[in-house]
C-alpha cells in the first residue's frame, strides 16, 4: 500500500510542476517527511535525482525554443557545483543519522521552504491580472515546463527591448556567482532554493531580461546542480532508488494532466495556496 502512496504523490508534485512550473523540490520534500515518513536526509537525497529527472526534460524543451540565457547559467553554475561539492564534503565529515544533524537539515529546509513561500505570495501579489482561464493556448508539445512556454511565447512575441547580448549582462556578475553558491549549498542541504528564490534575485541582477528567460536559466542551471547533488548524496548513501523509481512514475502522467489543465485552472489561486502550505510546512520545520 505504501507504493501506491509513493507514486500518488509523485502524481500529485508532477501535476503542480505541469499546472504552475513550480519547482517539486519545494513540495517533494516536505511531502516525504511529513506523509510518507521518509528521513529527512533520504528525502532530501533522493528528492534531487527526482528533480535532475524531471528538470532535464523541461531543459531540452526550453533549448529547442531557444529561450536558454547561457551567459547566466554558466555564472550561475560557477557558483552553485563549489556551493554542491563542498557542502557534499562537509555532510561526509558527520554522522547523517544523528539528531544534531537531522535538526540542521530540517532547519534549514524550513528557512528554504519560508523564503520560497514568501517569494510565491510576492508573485501572486504582484500579478494585476490573472490569467484567463478560458484563453487558448499555443500548442506545446513537451508538456513538463508549458506553463514556462506559454508565457515565453507570449512575452518574446512583443519583446522589443535590449539585445540578447545586453539582456544578459549584469553590473555585478560577481553577485550571480554567489548567488549560486549560496543556492548550491542549500539545494544540496535541502533539495529546495533553486525555484522562486532564485528567479526573484536574477529578476533584480538582470532587470532588462524577460522573464520567461530569466526561468528559463533557472530551470537549466539547476538540472547539472541537482544532479551532482543527487549523485553527491548517491555516493553517501542518501539514495533511495526504489523510491525514485516509484516517484518518477507517478510524476510523468501528474505533468502531463497538470500541463493540460493549465488553461482551465486559475493559477493565482493555485500559487496562493501552494504558498500557505508552503509557510505551514516552513512553521513546522523549524518549530519542530
Amino acid at each position: 500500500m505504501h507504493d501506491f502512496y509513493f507514486v500518488l504523490a509523485g502524481f500529485f508534485v508532477g501535476s503542480v510542476v505541469g499546472l504552475t512550473g513550480v519547482g517539486g523540490g519545494s513540495l517533494m520534500t516536505p511531502l516525504l517527511i511529513f506523509l510518507l515518513g521518509v528521513k529527512p536526509h533520504m528525502a532530501v537525497g533522493t528528492d534531487l535525482l527526482f528533480a535532475a529527472i524531471t528538470k532535464s526534460g523541461g531543459t531540452f524543451s526550453l533549448w529547442r525554443q531557444r529561450l536558454i540565457p547561457w551567459r547566466v547559467v554558466m555564472h550561475l553554475s560557477m557558483g552553485s557545483i563549489p556551493g554542491c561539492l563542498g557542502t557534499i564534503y562537509a555532510l561526509n565529515q558527520v554522522d547523517l543519522e544523528s539528531s544534531s544533524v537531522q535538526s540542521v537539515i530540517t532547519h534549514t529546509l524550513g528557512v528554504a521552504l519560508m523564503l520560497t513561500a514568501a517569494s510565491l505570495l510576492y508573485k501572486v501579489l504582484k500579478t494585476k491580472k490573472p490569467t484567463d482561464p478560458q484563453a487558448p493556448a499555443p500548442e506545446n508539445p513537451h508538456p513538463l515546463e508549458s506553463s514556462v512556454s506559454i508565457s515565453a511565447q507570449v512575452a518574446l512575441s512583443a519583446h522589443s527591448g535590449p539585445s540578447e547580448v545586453e539582456s544578459t549582462q549584469t553590473k555585478h556578475p560577481v553577485w550571480t556567482i554567489l548567488l549560486g553558491l549560496v543556492i548550491g549549498s542549500m539545494v544540496t542541504l535541502t533539495s529546495v532554493g533553486a525555484g522562486a528564490i532564485g528567479v526573484s534575485v536574477l529578476m533584480i541582477l538582470y532587470p532588462t531580461l524577460p522573464l520567461p528567460r530569466i526561468v528559463a536559466a533557472d530551470i537549466a542551471y539547476a538540472v547539472p546542480l541537482t544532479l551532482v547533488a543527487g549523485l553527491g548524496h548517491a555516493s553517501l548513501g542518501t539514495v533511495d532508488w526504489p523510491l525514485l523509481l516509484k516517484l518518477i512514475l507517478g510524476s510523468l502522467p501528474g505533468i502531463w494532466v497538470g500541463a493540460h489543465l493549465l488553461t482551465r485552472t486559475p493559477e493565482r489561486i493555485i500559487r496562493l495556496a501552494l504558498s500557505v502550505l508552503l509557510a505551514w510546512a516552513s512553521v513546522k520545520l523549524i518549530f519542530a
